[in-house]
């Protein structure tokens, strides 16, 4: 539990001191007299956008679990999304709110792996939109990328979701090679994690290679007879990422300015590949630097630090309030954090 606030707390505080620093060297005459002119009903309508967001994001894992034979509630898949943005926020590279996701749907009665196979289905349908966009960001943005000192990190978030998606593909086609790697490594470092015994370490990589088949045989079936909610889980991806990249333009238009639709798209889908590198929790500072610079194309610089400071307001601490009362309400319900992150008082008790 420590380890989380620390994150919490690291995140929030590298993501203001960032804000204030744009905000700081950008702030001028001209920024106090857009805030006076400033149209909320733009930025509310941001706010109920992002909300609908979570819907959509919402649908579309309720697809996915539908492709596989499981049906689980509208309601109850949404408490999973929005309490899992909240872990995500506090860990490099959203990786918590993965692992999360995976946990809940697991206790709603669907295999582990099939719900990890639902959660990196996601990932990489994510992954390949990103990727599909890209050219038209660079079209779009053409020469001004030039001047950019991002280059490099483009490059490696790149490099990065294409190797992730390389051994994604090689797991999906040789299972058993998968089943090896894991067998070794769990064979190493079971022994770390309490599992002394031969016959306990025996049975770890028995549930593994189940889970693994699980995994292997989920993919098959998006392939196969879960066509259907695949394709539904591609269009829901879509929507969300174009109602995503909405809030921007809502955001702007409430500070009186009216933005070229593609170029701010373009914009959003480059620093969408910045933020994958795992480098601080939440891409606390490189979400809001990097805005800053690649939302300088095409804002004025007196409205600068307040576009940014909107919206990381919008996408990340908003995620951090919603996701942080609905992961309240889980907690009363279940124990499921508990297990999660671990329970101090309870591992002294139990050493």
């Amino acid at each position: 539990m420590t380890r989380y606030k620390k994150w919490l707390i690291g995140s929030l505080v590298i993501s203001a001191v960032s804000i204030a620093l744009v905000t700081c060297l950008t702030f001028n005459s001209e920024t106090v007299e857009a805030l006076r002119k400033i149209k909320l009903e733009y930025i509310l309508a941001a706010v109920l956008l992002h909300i609908i967001s979570y819907l959509i994001w919402g649908l579309r894992t309720r697809a996915l679990c539908k492709a596989l034979g499981y049906r689980i509630s509208v309601l109850k898949v949404m408490e999973i999304v929005i309490s899992s943005t909240f872990v995500a926020g506090i860990t490099p590279s959203s990786a918590g709110g993965e692992f999360l996701r995976v946990h809940s749907l697991s206790r709603n009665r669907i295999p582990l792996g099939r719900a990890t196979a639902i959660v990196v289905g996601e990932r990489l349908i994510d992954a390949i939109f990103i990727f599909c966009c890209l050219p038209f960001a660079f079209y779009v943005l053409g020469d001004v990328l030039s001047d950019y000192k991002f280059d490099a990190a483009f490059l490696i978030a790149n490099v990065l979701v294409f190797v992730l998606l390389v051994f994604f593909i090689y797991g999906v086609w040789k299972p058993e090679k998968v089943k090896h790697i894991t067998r070794r490594l769990t064979g190493r470092l079971a022994p770390f994690f309490g599992k002394k015994t031969d016959a306990a370490i025996s049975h770890l990589m028995e549930q593994i290679d189940r889970e693994i088949d699980h995994f292997h045989d989920s993919v098959r079936v998006f392939f196969s007879e879960g066509k259907k909610g695949l394709l539904w889980g591609i269009l829901y991806t879509f929507i969300f990422w174009i109602v995503d990249y909405s809030l921007l333009i809502l955001i702007l238009m409430g500070l009186s300015r009216t933005p070229s639709i593609t170029t701010v798209f373009a914009a959003q889908v480059l620093l969408s590949v910045i933020m994958v590198i795992p480098a601080t929790p939440g891409a606390s500072g490189v979400a809001e630097l990097g805005a800053a610079s690649i939302f300088s194309i095409f804002v004025d610089s007196s409205i600068l630090g307040i576009t940014v400071l909107a919206w990381r307001a919008l996408t990340y601490h908003m995620n951090l309030l919603v996701g942080g009362l609905v992961s309240m309400k889980m907690i009363k319900d279940t124990n499921l954090f508990k297990k999660l992150i671990g329970d101090p008082v309870e591992s002294q008790h139990s050493a």
